[in-house]
Protein backbone atom coordinates (compact mmCIF):
# COMPACT_ATOMS: atom_id res chain seq x y z
CA UNK A 1 0.00 0.00 0.00
CA UNK A 2 2.71 2.46 0.90
CA UNK A 3 4.33 1.44 -2.62
CA UNK A 4 1.78 2.24 -4.46
CA UNK A 5 1.24 5.60 -2.84
CA UNK A 6 4.33 6.36 -2.98
CA UNK A 7 4.48 5.29 -6.78
CA UNK A 8 1.49 7.47 -6.95
CA UNK A 9 2.96 10.01 -5.80
CA UNK A 10 6.11 10.37 -7.93
CA UNK A 11 3.78 9.65 -11.13
CA UNK A 12 1.75 13.12 -10.36
CA UNK A 13 5.32 15.01 -9.22
CA UNK A 14 6.12 14.19 -12.70
CA UNK A 15 2.97 15.45 -14.06
CA UNK A 16 3.74 18.20 -12.20
CA UNK A 17 6.79 19.41 -12.89
CA UNK A 18 6.34 18.44 -16.42
CA UNK A 19 3.67 20.80 -16.70
CA UNK A 20 5.82 23.82 -15.32
CA UNK A 21 8.76 22.85 -17.16
CA UNK A 22 6.36 23.09 -20.24
CA UNK A 23 4.90 26.63 -19.44
CA UNK A 24 8.61 27.76 -18.55
CA UNK A 25 9.62 26.42 -22.00
CA UNK A 26 6.23 28.37 -23.39
CA UNK A 27 7.36 31.56 -21.49
CA UNK A 28 11.00 31.24 -22.83
CA UNK A 29 9.88 30.56 -26.81
CA UNK A 30 7.34 33.67 -26.57
CA UNK A 31 10.22 35.84 -25.14
CA UNK A 32 12.48 34.73 -27.73
CA UNK A 33 10.15 35.44 -30.71
CA UNK A 34 9.10 38.46 -29.47
CA UNK A 35 12.95 39.56 -29.06
CA UNK A 36 13.29 37.99 -32.79
CA UNK A 37 10.24 40.26 -34.10
CA UNK A 38 11.30 43.32 -32.59
CA UNK A 39 14.99 42.39 -33.93
CA UNK A 40 13.34 41.98 -37.55
CA UNK A 41 11.25 45.18 -37.43
CA UNK A 42 14.16 47.14 -35.92
CA UNK A 43 16.27 45.91 -39.01
CA UNK A 44 13.36 46.43 -41.78
CA UNK A 45 13.62 50.03 -40.34
CA UNK A 46 17.40 50.69 -40.97
CA UNK A 47 16.93 48.73 -44.66
CA UNK A 48 13.97 51.55 -44.95
CA UNK A 49 15.89 54.38 -43.57
CA UNK A 50 19.03 52.91 -45.78
CA UNK A 51 16.93 52.24 -48.96
CA UNK A 52 15.37 55.70 -48.57
CA UNK A 53 18.83 57.34 -47.73
CA UNK A 54 20.31 55.45 -50.97
CA UNK A 55 17.05 56.50 -53.23
CA UNK A 56 17.27 60.28 -52.19
CA UNK A 57 21.53 60.07 -53.03
CA UNK A 58 20.34 58.54 -56.35
CA UNK A 59 17.59 61.56 -56.57
CA UNK A 60 19.75 64.22 -56.05
CA UNK A 61 22.85 62.86 -58.42
CA UNK A 62 20.36 62.31 -61.46
CA UNK A 63 19.37 65.95 -60.69
CA UNK A 64 22.87 67.47 -60.91
CA UNK A 65 23.34 65.17 -64.00
CA UNK A 66 19.77 66.76 -65.74
CA UNK A 67 20.92 70.38 -64.41
CA UNK A 68 24.40 69.58 -65.99
CA UNK A 69 22.31 68.76 -69.31
CA UNK A 70 20.24 71.43 -69.24
CA UNK A 71 23.06 74.08 -67.98
CA UNK A 72 25.30 72.38 -71.53
CA UNK A 73 21.92 73.10 -73.69
CA UNK A 74 21.50 76.30 -72.32
CA UNK A 75 24.94 77.40 -73.03
CA UNK A 76 24.35 76.02 -76.69
CA UNK A 77 21.51 77.35 -77.11
CA UNK A 78 23.06 80.84 -75.50
CA UNK A 79 25.78 80.54 -77.93
CA UNK A 80 23.72 79.93 -80.81
CA UNK A 81 21.58 83.10 -80.02
CA UNK A 82 24.89 84.82 -79.47
CA UNK A 83 25.61 83.35 -83.04
CA UNK A 84 22.26 84.43 -84.80
CA UNK A 85 22.42 87.56 -83.47
CA UNK A 86 26.04 88.63 -84.73
CA UNK A 87 25.33 87.68 -87.96
CA UNK A 88 22.02 89.47 -87.66
CA UNK A 89 24.80 92.60 -86.79
CA UNK A 90 26.49 91.73 -89.71
CA UNK A 91 23.67 91.54 -92.23
CA UNK A 92 22.31 94.72 -91.11
CA UNK A 93 25.60 96.59 -91.75
CA UNK A 94 25.93 95.01 -94.85
CA UNK A 95 22.31 95.68 -95.97
CA UNK A 96 23.12 99.10 -94.81
CA UNK A 97 26.07 99.14 -97.08
CA UNK A 98 24.10 98.03 -99.76
CA UNK A 99 21.35 100.77 -99.37
CA UNK A 100 24.42 103.40 -99.58
CA UNK A 101 25.39 101.45 -102.80
CA UNK A 102 22.39 101.87 -104.30
CA UNK A 103 22.18 105.31 -103.35
CA UNK A 104 25.30 105.87 -104.89
CA UNK A 105 24.37 104.46 -108.08
CA UNK A 106 21.07 106.03 -108.09
CA UNK A 107 23.34 109.21 -108.50
CA UNK A 108 25.72 108.05 -110.79
CA UNK A 109 22.95 107.03 -112.93
CA UNK A 110 21.26 110.06 -112.59
CA UNK A 111 24.96 111.46 -113.75
CA UNK A 112 24.94 109.57 -116.64
CA UNK A 113 21.35 110.11 -117.98
CA UNK A 114 22.48 114.14 -117.88
CA UNK A 115 25.52 113.73 -120.02
CA UNK A 116 23.77 110.84 -122.44
CA UNK A 117 21.44 113.66 -122.65
CA UNK A 118 24.17 116.74 -123.42
CA UNK A 119 25.68 114.55 -125.88
CA UNK A 120 22.50 113.38 -127.85
CA UNK A 121 22.29 117.01 -128.32
CA UNK A 122 26.28 117.44 -129.53
CA UNK A 123 25.60 114.19 -131.92
CA UNK A 124 22.43 116.06 -133.09
CA UNK A 125 24.61 118.76 -134.07
CA UNK A 126 27.54 116.75 -135.17
CA UNK A 127 25.33 114.80 -137.76
CA UNK A 128 24.45 117.84 -139.54
CA UNK A 129 27.85 119.11 -139.92
CA UNK A 130 28.60 115.51 -141.12
CA UNK A 131 25.96 115.57 -143.71
CA UNK A 132 26.93 118.61 -144.87
CA UNK A 133 30.46 118.05 -145.63
CA UNK A 134 29.34 114.44 -146.85
CA UNK A 135 27.15 116.30 -149.62
CA UNK A 136 30.08 118.47 -150.39
CA UNK A 137 32.50 115.26 -150.88
CA UNK A 138 29.37 114.25 -153.41
CA UNK A 139 29.54 116.93 -155.32
CA UNK A 140 33.57 117.26 -155.39
CA UNK A 141 33.93 113.56 -156.29
CA UNK A 142 30.64 112.75 -158.73
CA UNK A 143 29.97 110.26 -156.01
CA UNK A 144 27.72 109.12 -153.76
CA UNK A 145 28.54 108.02 -150.45
CA UNK A 146 27.16 104.62 -151.26
CA UNK A 147 29.21 104.45 -154.01
CA UNK A 148 32.14 105.43 -152.66
CA UNK A 149 31.28 103.14 -149.47
CA UNK A 150 31.35 100.05 -152.03
CA UNK A 151 34.64 101.25 -153.69
CA UNK A 152 36.20 101.15 -150.48
CA UNK A 153 35.35 98.38 -148.92
CA UNK A 154 36.63 96.36 -152.83
CA UNK A 155 39.65 97.95 -152.37
CA UNK A 156 40.25 96.52 -149.04
CA UNK A 157 39.22 93.41 -149.97
CA UNK A 158 41.31 92.92 -152.81
CA UNK A 159 44.51 94.33 -150.53
CA UNK A 160 43.39 91.66 -147.71
CA UNK A 161 42.95 89.03 -150.26
CA UNK A 162 46.85 89.58 -151.76
CA UNK A 163 47.99 89.89 -148.38
CA UNK A 164 46.47 87.15 -146.89
CA UNK A 165 47.60 84.99 -150.00
CA UNK A 166 51.66 85.83 -149.97
CA UNK A 167 51.18 84.76 -146.41
CA UNK A 168 49.96 81.67 -146.28
CA UNK A 169 52.31 80.46 -148.99
CA UNK A 170 55.36 82.05 -146.50
CA UNK A 171 53.41 79.82 -144.55
CA UNK A 172 53.27 76.13 -146.49
CA UNK A 173 57.29 77.44 -147.79
CA UNK A 174 58.04 77.00 -144.05
CA UNK A 175 56.00 73.73 -143.24
CA UNK A 176 57.28 71.98 -145.81
CA UNK A 177 61.01 72.31 -144.39
CA UNK A 178 59.88 70.93 -141.18
CA UNK A 179 56.82 69.02 -141.28
CA UNK A 180 58.99 65.81 -142.05
CA UNK A 181 61.27 66.84 -138.65
CA UNK A 182 58.07 67.25 -136.61
CA UNK A 183 56.30 64.46 -138.12
CA UNK A 184 59.00 62.06 -137.19
CA UNK A 185 59.38 63.57 -133.79
CA UNK A 186 55.40 63.36 -132.96
CA UNK A 187 55.52 59.95 -133.92
CA UNK A 188 58.86 58.94 -132.01
CA UNK A 189 57.05 60.98 -129.43
CA UNK A 190 53.69 58.81 -129.16
CA UNK A 191 55.57 55.63 -129.71
CA UNK A 192 57.67 55.96 -126.66
CA UNK A 193 54.20 57.43 -124.31
CA UNK A 194 51.84 54.44 -125.66
CA UNK A 195 53.32 51.55 -127.27
CA UNK A 196 55.34 50.21 -125.12
CA UNK A 197 52.97 50.29 -122.35
CA UNK A 198 50.12 48.87 -124.24
CA UNK A 199 51.98 46.22 -125.98
CA UNK A 200 53.73 44.85 -122.29
CA UNK A 201 50.28 45.50 -120.83
CA UNK A 202 48.12 43.77 -123.55
CA UNK A 203 50.04 40.59 -124.59
CA UNK A 204 53.48 40.06 -122.88
CA UNK A 205 54.99 39.19 -119.41
CA UNK A 206 58.47 38.48 -118.14
CA UNK A 207 59.49 35.67 -116.22
CA UNK A 208 62.78 35.91 -114.46
CA UNK A 209 64.98 33.00 -113.99
CA UNK A 210 68.13 32.83 -112.36
CA UNK A 211 70.25 31.19 -114.80
CA UNK A 212 70.26 30.55 -118.46
CA UNK A 213 70.26 26.50 -117.82
CA UNK A 214 66.80 26.58 -116.30
CA UNK A 215 65.48 27.32 -119.91
CA UNK A 216 67.13 23.59 -121.00
CA UNK A 217 64.68 22.34 -118.52
CA UNK A 218 61.82 24.52 -118.99
CA UNK A 219 61.83 23.11 -122.89
CA UNK A 220 62.75 19.68 -121.96
CA UNK A 221 63.35 16.79 -124.07
CA UNK A 222 62.50 17.13 -127.34
CA UNK A 223 60.15 20.06 -126.42
CA UNK A 224 57.60 18.11 -124.50
CA UNK A 225 57.66 20.39 -121.46
CA UNK A 226 57.46 23.50 -123.03
CA UNK A 227 54.62 21.55 -125.25
CA UNK A 228 52.76 20.79 -122.34
CA UNK A 229 53.14 23.91 -121.04
CA UNK A 230 51.75 25.75 -123.86
CA UNK A 231 48.81 23.59 -124.98
CA UNK A 232 47.37 23.77 -120.70
CA UNK A 233 47.79 27.37 -120.50
CA UNK A 234 47.18 28.72 -124.04
CA UNK A 235 50.01 30.98 -123.52
CA UNK A 236 52.93 30.83 -126.15
CA UNK A 237 56.60 30.99 -124.32
CA UNK A 238 59.08 32.36 -125.65
CA UNK A 239 62.78 30.89 -124.87
CA UNK A 240 65.59 33.27 -126.68
CA UNK A 241 68.49 34.30 -126.51
CA UNK A 242 66.94 37.14 -123.70
CA UNK A 243 69.66 36.35 -120.56
CA UNK A 244 67.72 35.38 -117.39
CA UNK A 245 64.60 36.11 -118.83
CA UNK A 246 61.80 33.65 -120.33
CA UNK A 247 58.76 35.94 -122.57
CA UNK A 248 55.12 35.02 -122.00
CA UNK A 249 52.73 36.12 -124.63
CA UNK A 250 49.42 35.74 -124.72
CA UNK A 251 46.45 38.41 -125.20
CA UNK A 252 44.54 37.14 -122.06
CA UNK A 253 45.88 38.56 -119.10
CA UNK A 254 44.82 35.52 -117.03
CA UNK A 255 46.21 33.21 -118.76
CA UNK A 256 49.82 34.98 -118.89
CA UNK A 257 49.60 35.11 -114.95
CA UNK A 258 48.59 31.14 -114.68
CA UNK A 259 51.74 30.00 -116.54
CA UNK A 260 53.61 32.48 -114.72
CA UNK A 261 52.84 31.66 -111.31
CA UNK A 262 53.07 27.68 -112.86
CA UNK A 263 56.52 28.37 -113.90
CA UNK A 264 57.68 29.82 -111.09
CA UNK A 265 56.65 27.06 -108.60
CA UNK A 266 57.94 24.39 -111.16
CA UNK A 267 61.17 26.12 -111.57
CA UNK A 268 60.98 26.26 -107.71
CA UNK A 269 60.08 22.54 -106.55
CA UNK A 270 62.74 21.51 -109.56
CA UNK A 271 60.39 18.73 -110.64
CA UNK A 272 59.20 19.55 -114.51
CA UNK A 273 57.53 16.79 -116.57
CA UNK A 274 54.11 16.81 -118.70
CA UNK A 275 52.51 15.34 -115.84
CA UNK A 276 53.58 17.52 -113.43
CA UNK A 277 52.80 20.72 -115.05
CA UNK A 278 49.60 19.89 -115.57
CA UNK A 279 48.78 19.26 -111.87
CA UNK A 280 50.76 22.62 -111.45
CA UNK A 281 48.50 24.34 -113.71
CA UNK A 282 45.39 23.02 -112.19
CA UNK A 283 46.65 23.94 -109.34
CA UNK A 284 47.57 27.78 -110.54
CA UNK A 285 44.06 28.16 -111.65
CA UNK A 286 42.27 27.20 -108.17
CA UNK A 287 44.82 29.42 -106.83
CA UNK A 288 43.78 32.67 -109.09
CA UNK A 289 40.38 31.89 -109.02
CA UNK A 290 40.60 32.44 -105.08
CA UNK A 291 42.65 35.33 -105.64
CA UNK A 292 40.04 36.91 -108.31
CA UNK A 293 37.32 36.64 -105.31
CA UNK A 294 39.64 37.74 -103.01
CA UNK A 295 40.71 40.87 -104.79
CA UNK A 296 36.77 41.60 -105.77
CA UNK A 297 35.91 41.26 -101.78
CA UNK A 298 39.06 43.87 -101.33
CA UNK A 299 37.94 46.14 -103.62
CA UNK A 300 34.29 46.17 -102.07
CA UNK A 301 35.42 46.40 -98.72
CA UNK A 302 38.12 49.66 -99.69
CA UNK A 303 35.16 52.00 -101.39
CA UNK A 304 32.79 50.39 -99.05
CA UNK A 305 30.01 48.99 -100.76
CA UNK A 306 28.33 46.06 -99.11
CA UNK A 307 26.08 43.56 -100.46
CA UNK A 308 27.23 42.94 -103.58
CA UNK A 309 26.48 39.39 -105.08
CA UNK A 310 28.98 36.47 -104.92
CA UNK A 311 29.03 36.40 -108.42
CA UNK A 312 29.77 40.12 -109.46
CA UNK A 313 32.53 40.39 -106.70
CA UNK A 314 33.84 37.91 -108.92
CA UNK A 315 33.52 39.80 -111.48
CA UNK A 316 35.00 42.60 -110.18
CA UNK A 317 38.46 40.71 -109.20
CA UNK A 318 38.18 39.47 -112.92
CA UNK A 319 38.97 43.35 -113.67
CA UNK A 320 41.96 43.08 -112.24
CA UNK A 321 43.47 41.14 -115.02
CA UNK A 322 41.27 43.06 -118.14
CA UNK A 323 42.18 46.13 -119.58
CA UNK A 324 40.19 48.40 -121.38
CA UNK A 325 41.88 50.92 -124.00
CA UNK A 326 45.07 50.17 -122.15
CA UNK A 327 44.11 51.36 -118.66
CA UNK A 328 43.97 48.53 -115.97
CA UNK A 329 39.75 48.01 -115.78
CA UNK A 330 40.05 47.65 -112.22
CA UNK A 331 42.28 50.70 -111.79
CA UNK A 332 39.62 52.80 -114.21
CA UNK A 333 36.33 51.10 -111.92
CA UNK A 334 37.80 52.23 -109.05
CA UNK A 335 38.66 55.77 -109.83
CA UNK A 336 35.07 55.91 -111.85
CA UNK A 337 33.57 54.96 -108.62
CA UNK A 338 35.69 57.65 -106.05
CA UNK A 339 34.74 60.40 -109.00
CA UNK A 340 30.95 59.46 -109.22
CA UNK A 341 30.91 59.22 -105.40
CA UNK A 342 32.76 62.59 -104.69
CA UNK A 343 30.33 64.37 -107.64
CA UNK A 344 27.18 63.02 -106.55
CA UNK A 345 28.20 64.62 -103.21
CA UNK A 346 28.68 67.95 -104.31
CA UNK A 347 24.92 67.58 -105.85
CA UNK A 348 23.09 66.30 -103.02
CA UNK A 349 22.58 62.90 -104.47
CA UNK A 350 23.45 59.58 -103.32
CA UNK A 351 26.92 58.86 -103.17
CA UNK A 352 26.80 55.42 -102.11
CA UNK A 353 25.00 54.52 -104.89
CA UNK A 354 26.81 56.34 -107.47
CA UNK A 355 30.23 54.61 -105.91
CA UNK A 356 28.10 51.38 -106.70
CA UNK A 357 27.57 52.14 -110.42
CA UNK A 358 30.32 53.89 -110.85
CA UNK A 359 32.18 50.68 -109.93
CA UNK A 360 30.14 48.15 -111.90
CA UNK A 361 29.81 50.17 -114.98
CA UNK A 362 32.25 48.56 -117.04
CA UNK A 363 30.82 44.89 -116.08
CA UNK A 364 30.28 43.85 -119.26
CA UNK A 365 33.69 44.00 -120.18
CA UNK A 366 34.26 40.62 -117.97
CA UNK A 367 31.66 37.89 -118.47
CA UNK A 368 32.65 34.45 -118.65
CA UNK A 369 30.68 33.95 -121.52
CA UNK A 370 30.83 36.82 -124.20
CA UNK A 371 27.83 37.26 -126.25
CA UNK A 372 27.20 40.06 -129.31
CA UNK A 373 26.31 42.39 -126.92
CA UNK A 374 27.61 45.87 -126.31
CA UNK A 375 29.41 45.82 -122.67
CA UNK A 376 27.03 48.57 -121.17
CA UNK A 377 23.47 46.36 -122.12
CA UNK A 378 25.49 43.19 -121.24
CA UNK A 379 26.59 44.55 -117.89
CA UNK A 380 22.87 45.88 -117.25
CA UNK A 381 21.51 42.42 -117.68
CA UNK A 382 24.34 41.11 -115.39
CA UNK A 383 23.30 43.62 -112.55
CA UNK A 384 19.68 43.19 -113.49
CA UNK A 385 20.82 39.05 -112.62
CA UNK A 386 21.93 39.33 -109.60
CA UNK A 387 19.78 41.56 -107.75
CA UNK A 388 20.84 45.39 -108.28
CA UNK A 389 18.52 48.20 -108.20
CA UNK A 390 17.17 49.61 -111.28
CA UNK A 391 18.70 52.94 -110.95
CA UNK A 392 21.76 51.26 -110.94
CA UNK A 393 21.53 48.94 -114.27
CA UNK A 394 20.15 52.26 -115.58
CA UNK A 395 23.21 53.69 -115.24
CA UNK A 396 25.21 50.71 -115.62
CA UNK A 397 23.39 50.51 -119.43
CA UNK A 398 23.15 54.18 -120.21
CA UNK A 399 26.84 55.24 -119.66
CA UNK A 400 27.81 55.08 -123.56
CA UNK A 401 23.73 55.44 -124.16
CA UNK A 402 22.20 52.75 -125.53
CA UNK A 403 19.16 53.14 -123.29
CA UNK A 404 17.94 56.24 -122.31
CA UNK A 405 18.67 57.78 -118.97
CA UNK A 406 16.12 57.22 -116.35
CA UNK A 407 18.29 58.48 -113.10
CA UNK A 408 20.41 61.21 -111.85
CA UNK A 409 23.08 59.06 -111.08
CA UNK A 410 23.24 57.86 -114.79
CA UNK A 411 24.78 61.22 -116.41
CA UNK A 412 27.45 61.35 -113.67
CA UNK A 413 28.74 57.40 -114.15
CA UNK A 414 29.03 58.73 -117.84
CA UNK A 415 30.39 61.86 -117.43
CA UNK A 416 32.47 60.32 -114.78
CA UNK A 417 34.31 57.29 -117.21
CA UNK A 418 35.05 59.78 -119.60
CA UNK A 419 37.04 61.84 -117.47
CA UNK A 420 39.15 58.50 -116.49
CA UNK A 421 38.94 56.95 -119.51
CA UNK A 422 40.32 60.02 -121.83
CA UNK A 423 42.15 58.35 -124.26
CA UNK A 424 44.56 60.35 -126.62
CA UNK A 425 44.57 58.77 -130.02
CA UNK A 426 43.01 55.76 -131.94
CA UNK A 427 45.81 53.55 -131.28
CA UNK A 428 44.51 52.03 -128.34
CA UNK A 429 41.08 51.41 -130.30
CA UNK A 430 43.28 49.12 -132.53
CA UNK A 431 44.36 46.74 -129.47
CA UNK A 432 40.67 46.35 -128.10
CA UNK A 433 39.96 44.88 -132.44
CA UNK A 434 43.04 43.17 -131.84
CA UNK A 435 41.74 41.16 -128.89
CA UNK A 436 38.67 40.84 -130.59
CA UNK A 437 39.92 39.32 -133.41
CA UNK A 438 41.88 37.41 -131.26
CA UNK A 439 39.02 36.02 -129.58
CA UNK A 440 37.33 35.55 -132.66
CA UNK A 441 39.90 32.75 -133.75
CA UNK A 442 39.96 30.85 -130.76
CA UNK A 443 35.79 30.84 -131.18
CA UNK A 444 36.24 29.84 -134.40
CA UNK A 445 38.12 26.51 -133.45
CA UNK A 446 35.77 26.07 -130.83
CA UNK A 447 32.78 25.62 -133.12
CA UNK A 448 33.64 22.53 -134.25
CA UNK A 449 32.46 19.26 -132.83
CA UNK A 450 35.55 17.48 -130.77
CA UNK A 451 37.33 20.26 -130.32
CA UNK A 452 38.35 20.49 -126.69
CA UNK A 453 40.10 23.82 -126.63
CA UNK A 454 41.99 26.34 -128.51
CA UNK A 455 44.60 28.86 -128.01
CA UNK A 456 45.43 32.09 -130.21
CA UNK A 457 49.48 32.43 -130.59
CA UNK A 458 51.99 34.38 -131.81
CA UNK A 459 50.16 37.76 -131.84
CA UNK A 460 47.28 35.40 -133.78
CA UNK A 461 49.48 34.21 -136.46
CA UNK A 462 49.03 31.32 -135.22
CA UNK A 463 46.10 29.00 -134.50
CA UNK A 464 46.30 25.70 -132.30
CA UNK A 465 43.79 23.38 -131.72
CA UNK A 466 43.74 20.36 -128.95
CA UNK A 467 40.86 17.83 -129.93
CA UNK A 468 39.77 14.62 -128.40
CA UNK A 469 41.24 11.67 -129.70
CA UNK A 470 38.49 9.34 -129.50
CA UNK A 471 36.59 11.59 -131.82
CA UNK A 472 39.11 12.74 -134.18
CA UNK A 473 41.34 10.74 -136.19
CA UNK A 474 44.25 11.55 -138.00
CA UNK A 475 42.47 11.86 -141.33
CA UNK A 476 39.64 13.92 -139.60
CA UNK A 477 42.56 16.11 -137.58
CA UNK A 478 43.82 17.04 -141.24
CA UNK A 479 40.45 17.87 -142.50
CA UNK A 480 39.72 19.81 -139.03
CA UNK A 481 42.76 21.75 -139.85
CA UNK A 482 41.91 22.53 -143.67
CA UNK A 483 38.45 23.75 -142.58
CA UNK A 484 38.92 26.04 -140.27
CA UNK A 485 41.60 27.57 -142.30
CA UNK A 486 39.20 27.85 -144.53
CA UNK A 487 36.74 29.42 -142.60
CA UNK A 488 39.04 32.26 -141.35
CA UNK A 489 40.02 33.09 -144.70
CA UNK A 490 36.33 33.63 -145.47
CA UNK A 491 34.89 35.14 -142.41
CA UNK A 492 37.49 37.41 -141.21
CA UNK A 493 39.95 40.56 -142.10
CA UNK A 494 43.62 39.94 -140.24
CA UNK A 495 47.32 41.21 -141.68
CA UNK A 496 49.27 38.16 -143.05
CA UNK A 497 48.99 34.52 -142.50
CA UNK A 498 47.19 32.28 -139.40
CA UNK A 499 48.89 28.95 -139.32
CA UNK A 500 45.79 26.73 -138.21
CA UNK A 501 47.65 23.70 -136.34
CA UNK A 502 45.56 20.73 -134.60
CA UNK A 503 47.06 18.77 -131.72
CA UNK A 504 45.65 15.00 -131.58
CA UNK A 505 46.70 13.37 -128.10
CA UNK A 506 46.15 9.54 -127.17
CA UNK A 507 46.72 8.73 -123.33
CA UNK A 508 46.88 5.17 -121.35
CA UNK A 509 46.45 6.15 -117.92
CA UNK A 510 46.22 3.42 -115.44
CA UNK A 511 47.08 3.31 -111.28
CA UNK A 512 48.92 0.80 -109.50
CA UNK A 513 47.31 0.62 -105.92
Amino acid sequence: MNVSILILLTIFGLIVGGGVSYFIFKNNLKKKSNSLLSEAQKEAEQIKKDKILQAKEKFIELKSEHEKVINQRNQKISSAESRVKEKESKLSQKLGQVNNKEKQLDDARKNVDRQLSILKDKEGKSEKLLQKQVEALETISGLSAEEAKKELIQALQDEAKTNSLAYVQEIVEEAKLTATKDAKKIIIQTIQRTATEQAIENSVSVFNIDSDDVKGRIIGREGRNIRSLEAATGVEIIVDDTPDAILLSCFDPVRREIARLALHKLVTDGRIHPARIEEVVKQTKKQIEEEIIDIGKRTSIDLGIHGLHPEIIRMVGRMKYRSSYGQNLLQHSREVANMCATMASELGLNAKAAKRAGLLHDIGKVPDDEPELPHAILGMKIAQKYGEKEHICNAIGAHHDEIEMTSMISPIVQVCDAISGSRPGARREIVESYIKRIKELESTALSYPGVVKSYAIQAGRELRVIVESEKISDADAEKLSFEISQKIETEMTYPGQVKVTVIRETRAVNFAK
